[in-house]
């Protein structure tokens, strides 16, 4: 009997340490996810993390993205700014551009991008915000593809304009009815057992569907998984849903070896 195989991503937020601050375990992450969204200074990071995180990326065959946020080092790019499209914009093209220039001089090319924290949360409800997030990547790389939740305004924007677009869902994160990450301030928003971790991906892979904090079943597709990679926690959850993920069928890939169907 034949097991039927499936193609599935699996990405984590990393090279977020700056100077002789450290945060997470960026390597052993590399050796579990194909995916990394790398900081790009103005959340987490500096020039030399985001070299290193580059490199090790490349060494481990991990695809490259950048990770844009708000300049809001302090608040670690979790707190909402209000910016102007044409500020946001440069913002992103700055940031993402850094990255690009760094990945390149590394041998290795930037191919996704997926906004930070507040940038996210407001980019996947705010038209304008979401218009001025593709708009950015649409100037850069016609082909870079955008990595964001189903059910969110910033994943409408770019299909509509023809930008590519993986959908991803979270491992650690709870979900409202409205197909929204529960926002951090509120009681379990956060999922920090790396079994109810497993859980929670897996039974959101066998509906192919966001499951909600209330049991509700939102049907989208999935394409990736994201595990944080600033927890305690974060190794020891990525292992074991790449386990879960083999053991159930799952080939895991990039970003950019994932087609559309």
């Amino acid at each position: 009997m034949t097991m039927t195989t499936h193609r599935i991503n699996l990405n984590a937020d990393l090279g977020e340490s700056f100077g002789a601050w450290k945060m997470g375990d960026d390597p052993a992450l590399l050796q579990i996810v194909k995916s990394a969204n790398v900081a790009c200074g103005f959340h987490a990071g500096d020039p030399t993390v985001m070299q290193d995180t580059v490199r090790q990326a490349i060494v481990q065959g991990v695809s490259i993205g950048a990770h844009p946020s708000y300049p809001d080092l302090q608040g670690f790019g979790r707190r909402v700014m209000q910016m102007s499209a044409k500020d946001l914009e440069a913002t992103l093209l700055y940031q993402i551009g850094a990255l690009q220039a760094i990945a390149a001089a590394e041998g290795g090319r930037v191919s996704h991008v997926k906004p930070h924290g507040a940038l996210h949360n407001v980019a996947c409800a705010d038209e304008v915000v979401a218009s001025t997030v593709v708009k950015a990547l649409r100037k850069l790389d016609p082909s870079m593809i955008l990595l964001a939740p189903a059910y969110s305004i910033l994943a409408q924007v770019a299909e509509n304009i023809g930008q590519p677009v993986r959908y991803e869902v979270f491992a650690d994160r709870t979900y409202l009815d409205d197909g929204q990450l529960t926002p951090r301030s509120r009681e379990g928003a956060v999922i920090h057992d790396s079994h109810a971790c497993v859980e929670h991906v897996l039974q959101m892979l066998n509906a192919q569907a966001i499951v909600t904090a209330n049991g509700l079943q939102l049907p989208c597709r999935i394409d990736s998984i994201c595990v944080h990679g600033d927890g305690p926690e974060a190794v020891a959850t990525a292992q074991s849903i790449r386990l879960a993920l083999e053991t159930a069928g799952y080939t895991l890939e990039s970003l950019c070896r994932l087609r559309d169907d």
